[in-house]
């Protein structure tokens, strides 16, 4: 099944935030923002703004009634600035006015006197200041430094992985609607209802149930509008204060400008194997480059921290990993959450080891695969986890070998162009690493013409999750599709929901739905069978809108079963609760079990390289991944090409440039993102079969992020095809944009 909202997507009558009929009276907010990385301010000149046309009203952190504070994490980033700004962009007023444009041209005219600080924008130098966020983590397993002593070949190195925008079709946005008792409904294109939700409430200085947080769906998130929260706090403060209807839209440049990336990392590796290519020892240390607030990165860090031995069977290892508080805005979750940094430098280690080892890359890889038995770092043991299937399974399509011998032999025949190729297996554990988010809820209303509506915590963003719990509901219950109805999330009914990320939507609503759906198969079965004179519930099962009895079809059907039970005063709604089993981490020793499960697959990526211009070209993409049993084979399918290509885009062109002073450079016009063109002519998805999953709903796994790991696959081809060029330059930074590549063979 499609994407049930696949056709308006199309049509362009799918409604999303600045769709909504403006209510009257609506006005529109804008931010004042610091001109300045780092400083102390010293007075806030906003005169010409509250004289500017159309301005309403201006508001400064004295105006905040309740608490004036949106830290996701940490309690530190101020909703407005106080007395000292840490990044430019920082909020530092909010404006109010007739029109949209009115505000941000308003905006534009605040001053304020700051005495400027030093700036740090470098995450090693924030790190020899003493300026992180929370406390370097270590983990060690086995003894690195004895192993390190027997290892044959050591190799060590330093690399850097960049950020990436998220450049959502949707900016940042809400629209907030003051209504009866002070209490208050906000539209808001956001990840997370629960978070955002509390973040409301504290800064109006309201109980929650005066806050009502509804989300229809998203244009787009990849993470981006998962905890930042200044964006639809700000319109409701001000909504709250001129009890009239706010709305605040980022213009796109300010939105790129102000909102967080993707982490870049630093990385200082060292690993050891044996003579036959055994991993016996690997060391990372992990430098994330946070921003200013602790935001999110603190989480991001940790799944970074839990992947850095990647797909790969490690006996002694030691990860140190350290968030550096830099002068930039916040940087904030991106698909993947931390992992494709951490998966990064270990993909590089083992490809390293491979050139001094003097063997193809893939030969080490599928030395040291981990696999079910194995176990990881923290201790938790892997099962079911398919990766050696998926290896195999892309060897027999593509023979890797032969693929292998052809790009050698071209190399070795041709000096203009070469021809590079990587293989990537992925292991991405799936669930929160915060114990505590494996949770959710659904409420299922059935009607009593027998059309049901689902309500759960779950926000559609694209990603078609409402799809796949319309499809766990309507298989429940035996009905067809078209007669289940997934409704908006919604505080009021699903509250206290975890942010839909980590790859987890459709894992802990859906399951939520199917508990609900389930609770109200028992009881129709059992009115169906008193409906038709048999005593025994257990034989009656409901199958394409039918009533079997005994396996056979009797003449009731759905749309009579349900009348008959309303009118028998049968409850025909369920709320039901889910929170993944078996999951925890003791932070004190980090040991434990983190994940329900393990996402895996293996990539075969090849590119050809013109060594003369610099210029490359995707040429072949061959992707196996194991979803479990699809809940949809289309949407899985789309979500695997679109990680991958998103990855792509990470590791090859999406570059962001920041000024000395900490200002980013790159706007709209000049940040490049994958096209059409970008695709290799050769781009094919296997997705594993007969794989079961009884951790997940109906066998599933999580689709959404995993496959964004075998983007890398892209650099490091392009890495190979470099390296059959040169070998006397470190590797280089990621991404490898055609500028890099050109002075990498040139400079």
């Amino acid at each position: 099944m499609k994407n049930v909202d696949m056709q308006m997507h199309v049509r362009g009558t799918s409604q999303f935030v600045d769709d909504l009929a403006a209510p009257a009276g609506c006005l529109h907010a804008a931010l004042v923002t610091s001109r300045v990385a780092r400083g102390r301010i010293r007075s806030l000149d906003l005169a010409e703004v509250l004289a500017a046309p159309g301005v309403v009203a201006v508001y400064t952190h004295r105006d905040v009634p309740g608490l004036n504070e949106v830290g996701h994490v940490l309690r530190d980033q101020p909703l407005l600035a106080v007395d000292q700004v840490e990044y430019i962009g920082q909020p530092l007023a909010l404006v109010v006015a007739e029109s949209h444009q009115a505000a941000w041209q308003a905006a534009a005219l605040g001053r304020a006197d700051i005495e400027e600080l030093p700036a740090v924008l470098d995450p090693r130098e924030a790190l020899a200041q003493g300026m992180i966020h929370g406390q370097k983590r270590i983990l060690v397993s086995g003894d690195p430094d004895a192993a390190f002593q027997t290892c044959r070949h050591v190799v060590q190195g330093r690399l850097a992985s960049g950020p990436q925008e998220h450049f959502y079709f949707e900016t940042q946005r809400a629209l907030a609607v003051p209504t009866e008792h002070d209490t208050i409904k906000v539209h808001a294109s956001t990840q997370s209802p629960g978070a955002f939700h509390r973040h409301l409430a504290e800064v109006l200085g309201l109980p929650m149930h005066k806050v009502e947080l509804d989300i229809r769906r998203l244009g787009g998130a990849f993470g981006g509008k998962e905890s930042t929260a200044v964006w639809v706090v700000a319109p409701a403060l001000a909504a709250f204060l001129l009890k009239r209807p706010v709305k605040l839209v980022l213009p796109r440049n300010h939105d790129i400008a102000t909102s967080g990336k993707r982490h870049p990392y630093e990385y200082d590796y060292r690993i050891g194997l044996d003579e036959e290519g055994q991993i016996l020892a690997y060391e990372v240390d992990l430098y994330q480059h946070a921003g200013a607030c602790a935001d999110i990165s603190l989480a991001v860090l940790g799944r970074s921290f839990l992947h850095a031995s990647g797909a790969y069977r490690i006996p002694n290892i030691r990860v140190r990993a350290v968030s550096c508080r830099t002068n930039i805005p916040p940087n904030n979750a991106f698909r993947g959450f931390g992992v494709p940094q951490g998966t990064f430098a270990i993909e590089a280690a083992v490809t390293h080891a491979a050139e001094v080892l003097g063997v193809p890359a893939a030969q080490l890889k599928r030395k040291n695969l981990a696999g079910d038995g194995d176990v990881l770092p923290f201790g938790m043991v892997l099962e079911n986890t398919n990766s050696g299937r998926c290896w195999e399974t892309l060897d027999a399509r593509v023979d890797l070998a032969a693929r292998h011998a052809a790009v050698a032999e071209y190399n070795r025949t041709h000096t203009d162009s070469k021809r590079g190729l990587a293989v990537v297996p992925v292991c991405f554990g799936i669930s929160f690493a915060q114990t505590a988010l494996n949770q959710a809820g659904a409420l299922v209303n059935i009607f009593v013409d027998g059309s049901v509506e689902v309500s759960t915590g779950a926000v559609e963003m694209g990603q078609g999750v409402n799809t796949k719990i319309q499809l766990v509901a309507a298989r429940t219950l035996g009905i067809a599709p078209d007669r289940v109805r997934v409704h908006t999330t919604n505080t009021s009914r699903v509250p206290n929901a975890s942010p839909t990320s980590a790859s987890t939507g459709a894992d802990l609503n859906g399951m939520a739905t199917k508990y609900a759906c389930e609770d109200l198969l028992t009881r129709l079965r059992r009115f169906a069978g008193q409906h038709l004179g048999h005593d025994d519930p257990e034989q009656i099962t409901i199958r394409e809108g039918v009533v079997h009895l005994a396996g056979k079809p009797t003449e009731l059907r759905w749309e009579k079963l349900v009348a008959a039970a309303q009118w028998a005063r049968v409850d025909l709604s369920s709320h039901a609760f889910y929170a993944t089993p078996n999951l925890h981490l003791d932070p004190k020793t980090e040991r434990g079990r983190p994940f329900a499960y393990y996402s895996c697959g293996t990539s075969l990526t090849e590119v050809w390289l013109d060594c003369v211009r610099g210029t490359y070209r995707l040429e072949s993409v061959e992707v196996v991944h194991d979803v479990g049993r699809s809940l949809s084979e289309v949407i899985d399918r789309g979500q695997v090409a679109g990680g991958v290509m998103q990855g792509i885009g990470w590791s090859t062109v999406e570059q962001l440039r920041y000024a000395p002073d900490g200002r980013v450079l790159t706007g709209a016009n000049a940040y490049k993102i994958p096209d059409l063109k970008s695709l290799a002519p050769h781009f094919a998805v296997t997705l594993l079969e007969n794989s079961q999953n009884p951790n997940a709903v109906c066998n599933s796994k999580a689709v959404g992020e995993p496959p964004l790991i075998h983007g890398l696959g892209a650099w490091f081809a392009i890495l190979d095809a470099l390296r059959s060029v040169r070998r006397d330059k470190d590797l280089p930074s990621l991404p490898l944009t055609p500028e890099k590549v050109f002075m990498y063979l040139h400079g």
